[in-house]
């Protein structure tokens, strides 16, 4: 038999017989159950010997700490011996000579039992363990010290260091073999074991670690050999931290253990002696007597935190044997199901190829037909189990060519053609068909949700005009357009004015009603060819192509500002708003969308600074201004690199006293060229870039550093308050999430404790931006200061300050000199105040001692001005930090 003139591979009771195919077919499953039993007695051959190590892992530390422990208890005796050789510390301690001959044979048999005890507990480590090389370490370094001691050629010290680097060999050994054991993949009883055990290790060995470093400081004033930088305090720090954690022991039988240990009086007598000296309770040196003393009541806990982690280490290796023995066990189950599964699957296999095979051979004549060609007619005919495949068969056939149909529709995508509405019979062809449905309604909900997408993309969302964006594209292409035809373009920048008090006064939801209002206006005031597009908040920009004159936008810009001027009605109120227009025209071919963009709103700002209301056009002056900024920008940038910024400060007076308490850091600029630049030039310039937040960061860091230099120099007297330095921060920075770090940092690099800096920030500023707040708050947090600077020329109430993240309230110097009484009255009245709020008052600009005088009766607290000092270099600021100096009368 062929098909399409090729002869068939196989045909009609030739080849293998079909159960031999139905036996190959099942024994795929069969080698994956198999596989199977393979995998799982593997994973549990891994658990084993993973148990295994858990637990020899855990007997290393048991060892380890049994030798470090014994180590422990050999300083001791060891100690004594080379104090009492010592002829210097024995005269001190005065001790006759019959006393000392008594304490050194009492000392000696200490030391060779304490001996005995260290070199079995060697003996049981075994060759090749975890920790066997530190041991043998340790070995070497402990016959040297002893053959030395026989011989008197070691002072109290030398030992001392020794012993110390012995057991710090064998601590790290021990936490080396009890990361081992917590690395084991184990189950979560075992693993809670193991973790119990290295967290008694690490406690036992911080135990270790503190004494030492104590009794090196108390017999020689530092830390031994070994730990230089480190210190007893910092030691204690970290064993505090272990006896914390020891909270988290996870087994019952453990944690009693522990409870009745800490409780003891062994464990309490070293703890309180570390303790006082710890809190500064005790200061004094301790006596020879009593370093020994401490020493052997160090070797007693030491002892009983051997107890309690042998309890851990029994309970950890019994479990990690009996996880040992469920995984043989487990092992040898999977291994006895696998096979009979294998076995049994095998035969039933067999069987049913053989019974299957019989039944279809029947079929195999009707379902060749089939098997021929693609989607056939079939025939029906012989046992009534074949007919009925056979009809089966042919249906599905029918179905598979009505299925064939409708997907080629959907291919050619023609979701018109009728075919796709015919249904199929059946269930399945329900489905199916119900299918093909989906697809083609998902098609075309496709289409219309990228139409959709695109217009969000490309629109506000509130008032449905072109956003910034958009209004980009519109206007680079307006000018493509332009240059191709020869035509200027011109772009209106419509910045709103009283937009921010409607939202304040009365809601988000009313100023977004304003916006929508304004669109509409806007929309209504243009060409057909013209676009209004909103940028974001309350800026607007109207594209106008084909311009024949400037005048045309100036009269169109009028026009706009008439409409939006004109009231607004809401749901229960009518407000007003203005609007300030700059007007930028495209001259030549190289003006992008972007330089028009920032030449209108330059013309606008414009605007804004000319009274509001008003329309201005980008010209030749607003040009050299831009130009002029960009430079001073730029020289700005140069002047932060190269070192041409410089801190004067002006000294902050107490009221009462007279002192100088602090200074506040003023910026000034030495620009080459044009000497001493005010600050009132080149701040504006900076705040209106990022250049403000670099700036920021140079004034953190050179006044902090010039505060902690002056500290280290002045010697100021424990009596008297240290003195402070404050520092401007701009609002843009305030708002920058980088200005905690950036605060953070200067006081990291010039070591200036945190509580002396004061962060002076507008009222204005916490107003207008809510993250302000909440960086204020984490900088309080670091312990920096934060201080209101001209405070009652912004809008803060009084009553808003016993709700703002603040320390600190400085009166502006408009107050101070004013010679109003009723600014008198707000003066007393704010001290007042801020006084009822638990906040400082520092006056600015006191410049006659009438003022001085009114501040003394209205108890201001600090005060700074020309009647005390002007701002001074750093030089002869940091001269009044002598003791004694106060400022001019």
């Amino acid at each position: 038999m062929r098909r399409n003139g090729r002869p068939l591979r196989w045909g009609l009771g030739r080849g293998t017989p079909l159960w031999a195919h139905l036996t190959a077919l099942v024994l795929i499953p069969l080698l994956g159950v198999g596989a199977l039993t393979w995998w799982f007695v593997r994973l549990r051959t891994d658990e084993a010997a993973s148990a295994a190590r858990a637990a020899t892992a855990v007997h290393a530390v048991a060892l380890l700490d049994a030798v470090r422990s014994s180590v422990e208890e050999e300083v001791v005796p060891a100690l004594s011996l080379a104090l009492l050789d010592d002829p210097t510390i024995a005269a001190s301690a005065q001790l006759a000579d019959d006393a000392v001959i008594a304490e050194r044979a009492q000392a000696r048999g200490a030391f060779d039992r304490a001996q005995e005890t260290t070199d079995r507990a060697l003996a049981l480590l075994p060759a090749g363990s975890v920790g066997a090389a530190a041991a043998a370490r340790a070995a070497g370094h402990l016959a040297d010290v002893r053959t030395q001691l026989d011989t008197a050629a070691l002072g109290p010290l030398d030992v001392y260091a020794i012993y110390f680097d012995v057991v710090k060999g064998l601590m790290h050994a021990e936490r080396a073999a009890a990361a081992a054991a917590t690395a084991e993949e184990a189950p979560l009883v075992t693993a809670q074991a193991t973790r119990d055990v290295e967290l008694v290790a690490a406690l036992t060995q911080r135990a270790g670690e503190v004494m030492p470093l104590f009794l090196s400081e108390q017999l020689s004033g530092g830390a031994p050999e070994g730990y230089a930088g480190l210190s007893w305090e910092n030691a204690w720090v970290d064993y505090t931290g272990s006896y914390r954690h020891m909270e988290e022991l996870s087994r019952s039988a453990l944690r009693v253990t522990w409870a009745e240990g800490r409780e003891s009086a062994t464990f309490t007598a070293v703890d309180d002696v570390l303790r006082g000296y710890a809190d500064g309770s005790v200061t004094a040196a301790m006596p020879i007597d009593q370093v020994v003393a401490l020493a052997r009541a160090h070797v007693a806990r030491s002892t009983l935190l051997a107890g309690i982690l042998d309890v851990a280490v029994d309970d950890a290796q019994s479990l990690a044997a009996a996880d040992q023995q469920a995984a043989a066990e487990s092992r040898v189950v999977a291994l006895t199901v696998g096979a009979g599964l294998l076995l049994l699957s095998g035969a039933g296999a067999f069987l049913l190829g053989r019974t299957v095979s019989r039944a279809l051979r029947l079929l195999a004549g009707q379902a060749e037909q089939v098997s021929q060609g693609a989607l056939v007619d079939v025939e029906v005919g012989g046992p009534w189990e074949v007919r009925t495949v056979s009809t089966a068969l042919g249906a599905a056939v029918a179905s598979f060519r009505r299925i064939e149909e409708q997907a080629d529709a959907v291919a050619r995508g023609d979701l018109s053609d009728a075919v796709l509405e015919e249904p199929l019979p059946g269930p399945l062809g329900e489905v199916v068909h119900a299918s093909i449905r989906q697809i083609v309604q998902s098609v075309r909900q496709r289409d219309e949700l990228q139409s959709a997408l695109a217009h969000q993309a490309a629109h506000d969302p509130l008032t449905e005009l072109p956003n910034r964006a958009q209004a980009l594209r519109l206007t680079a292409a307006a000018l493509s357009r332009g240059r191709r035809a020869g035509t200027m373009t011109g772009l209106l920048f419509v910045d709103l004015d009283g937009f921010k008090s409607v939202n304040d006064t009365h809601g988000h939801a009313a100023g977004d009603d304003v916006l929508r209002e304004v669109a509409v206006r806007l929309s209504g005031m243009v060409r057909a060819g013209d676009v209004v597009c909103r940028l974001g908040g309350d800026e607007f920009v109207v594209l106008v192509e084909a311009v024949e004159d400037e005048r045309a936008l100036v009269e169109l810009a009028e026009r706009l500002i008439t409409a939006t001027s004109e009231p607004i009605r809401l749901a229960h109120h009518t407000v007003r708003v203005g609007a300030s227009v700059g007007v930028a025209v495209s001259r030549d071919a190289d003006t992008d969308a972007d330089v028009l963009f920032v030449e209108a709103d330059t013309a606008a700002y414009r605007a804004k600074r000319h009274g509001r209301g008003r329309a201005e056009v980008f010209d030749e002056v607003l040009r050299a201004q831009l130009a002029e900024r960009a430079a001073l920008e730029a020289a700005i940038r140069v002047g932060l690199a190269e070192g041409e910024m410089q801190l004067y400060y002006q000294p902050v007076v107490d009221v009462v006293s007279d002192r100088v308490i602090g200074y506040e850091a003023l910026v000034r600029w030495q620009r080459p060229g044009h000497g001493l630049v005010p600050p009132d030039v080149f701040i504006p310039a900076a705040e209106e870039s990022q250049l403000i937040c670099e700036l920021d960061r140079w004034v953190l860091h050179e006044a902090t550093r010039q505060l902690a230099e002056w500290r280290s120099a002045a010697g100021v007297a424990q009596d008297e308050p240290e003195p402070t330095v404050a520092v401007n921060i701009s609002g843009r920075h305030l708002t920058d999430r980088r200005v905690v770090q950036d605060v953070g940092d200067a006081l990291a690099a010039s070591g200036l404790p945190a509580h002396l800096l004061v962060l002076e920030v507008t009222e204005t500023v916490l107003v207008a931006d809510p993250s302000a707040m909440d960086h204020l708050v984490t900088l309080r947090a670091l312990g920096a200061a934060v201080a209101i600077d001209d405070f009652g020329t912004g809008y803060t109430s009084i009553g808003q300050l016993g709700h703002m993240p603040v320390d600190t309230l400085k009166i502006d110097r408009s107050f101070i000199g004013s010679d109003d009484p009723g600014h008198g009255d707000l003066v007393a009245l704010m001290i007042r105040a801020a006084h009822t709020f638990g906040l400082t008052v520092v006056a600015e600009g006191v410049e006659e001692p009438e003022q001085l005088a009114r501040l003394r009766a209205d108890a201001c607290d600090q005060a700074q001005g020309w009647l005390f000092h002007r701002a001074l270099p750093a030089a002869e600021a940091g001269a009044l930090l002598q003791q004694g100096v106060h400022a001019p009368s």
